[in-house]
């Protein structure tokens, strides 16, 4: 065995025919923040279900701080989970939503008191601590949910999707929220999401999955610009598979913002459209350089707005275009898009 707080060890789980996991393994550190990342349907939610005991796994073992906790029950892994959904109870205030699992834990009421007060200012609720659900923001919701796991004072932290219900904004202000929550409790955390911008923004280790599979594991810096698979370059943030319908072998790949945009001293292209995205202009250009082997091919480049503006970029503008060699990406497998 080794130091790591959680080890998962060649787990695969089945439902029938239909495989939801195949021979998951990772391991993640005390007070480590891990993202689950992959599309719908990848097998994340059922790997923190099984995680979580809610599910059994069908092969493999789960080991917390060295113990076997595979086949324990969830009331014996000392777990606080929050989901998409918040499952608060509406007929309860948000204290009293906090004070419902340590009640049940059969703490004594003081305690129970005490415990929950200190959660909900953790998560900078108390000031609304006599509200039912129905008089609370989606975020403060969440928040609540959140102030109730963390109540329970829990070895580890479960999140399944908690911030896709939310509108982008209060997204973007609770995803900080929790990080920082995360980091001054030291708590281990898992959370599973679909959303890129999450992962990168909050986790320091993603695992990126696909089709009941890790695809890729690594930091966030590691994942975007060393991507060591098409579905992992293509997954997060943007890329170009620019000889995707070529008959080579290989296929290069490179992100619109690492291209370079000249007047001239390159790849002659025009450009066919233009996406205003604010600090920065998203432009798709075709290739016209005769002599190249990019003939043709439509190509993403991101500029910044001063460099468009001094350019004057409009659809129908000639501009050359360069790969920086140590930005070009390059694999083996053939890429569906």
């Amino acid at each position: 065995m080794t130091n790591s707080f959680l080890k998962v060890e060649g787990v695969s789980k089945h439902f029938g025919q239909f495989t939801a996991l195949e021979q998951i393994s990772f391991q993640m550190n005390k007070n480590e923040f891990v993202c689950l990342l992959g599309p719908s349907g990848c097998g994340k939610t059922t790997l923190l279900r099984l995680i979580a005991g809610l599910d059994q796994a069908t092969k493999g073992r789960i080991y917390v701080n060295e113990r076997d906790i595979t086949n324990l029950p969830p009331a014996k892994r000392n777990f606080g989970i929050v989901f998409q959904s918040y499952a608060l109870f509406p007929n309860l205030t948000a204290l009293k939503n906090v004070e419902f699992g340590l009640k049940a834990k059969k703490i004594p009421k003081q305690q129970v008191r005490e415990k929950a007060m200190e959660a909900l200012e953790l998560v900078d609720l108390l000031h609304v601590m006599d509200k039912h659900p129905a008089q609370l923001s989606g975020g403060q919701q969440q928040r609540v949910s959140l102030a109730r796991a963390l109540a329970l004072s829990p070895e580890f932290l479960l999140l399944d999707e908690p911030l896709s219900a939310l509108d982008a904004k209060v997204r973007e202000k609770l995803r900080y929220e929790i990080r920082m929550i995360q980091e001054k409790t030291g708590i281990p955390t898992i959370m599973v999401t679909h959303d890129q911008e999450e992962a990168l923004t909050m986790a320091d280790k993603i695992i990126v999955m696909n089709n009941a599979k890790i695809v890729q594991t690594g930091t966030p810096q590691e994942v975007y610009y060393q991507p060591n698979h098409p579905f992992v370059a293509d997954f997060i943030g943007s890329i170009n598979f620019i000889n995707k319908h070529s008959n080579l072998k290989d296929v290069v790949a490179i992100r619109p913002e690492h291209i370079k945009v000249t007047e001239e001293n390159g790849l002659l292209s025009i450009v066919e459209t233009v996406e205003f995205k604010g600090p920065v202009y998203r432009l798709k250009v075709k290739v016209v350089e005769p002599t190249s082997s990019l003939f043709n091919e439509l190509v993403k480049v991101d500029v910044s707005a001063h460099i468009a503006h001094r350019l004057n970029i409009q659809k129908g503008s000639q501009l050359a275009i360069t790969l920086p060699e140590n930005r070009i990406l390059a694999y083996k497998e053939q890429v569906v898009v």
